[in-house]
């Protein structure tokens, strides 16, 4: 059996440390940049929810102003 000085073992665990420290380090990275990206997703969509609101607001007031268009129409017609 070969047993290591007290300095090789140390050296070990302190590289086994580093290793994990590491690991732990890049493992949070990683985590971080996949939450930008899916930020960056969220805000593209809210983004494009608001196109869509705006336009679906301006055909809303379109139909409103030729129903209210229509009405006086048939009012007149009514009245004669």
């Amino acid at each position: 059996m070969v047993f290591f000085g007290t300095d090789e073992v140390t050296l070990r665990m302190f590289q086994l440390i580093l290793v994990i420290f590491i690991g732990v380090l890049a493992a949070i990275v990683y985590s971080l940049r996949v939450l930008v990206l899916m930020e960056r997703r969220v805000a593209r969509m809210d983004e494009n929810l608001e196109k869509i609101t705006l336009r679906i607001a301006t055909e809303e007031a379109k139909i409103e102003r030729e129903e209210r268009e229509i009405e006086k129409a048939l009012k007149i017609k009514k009245k004669r």
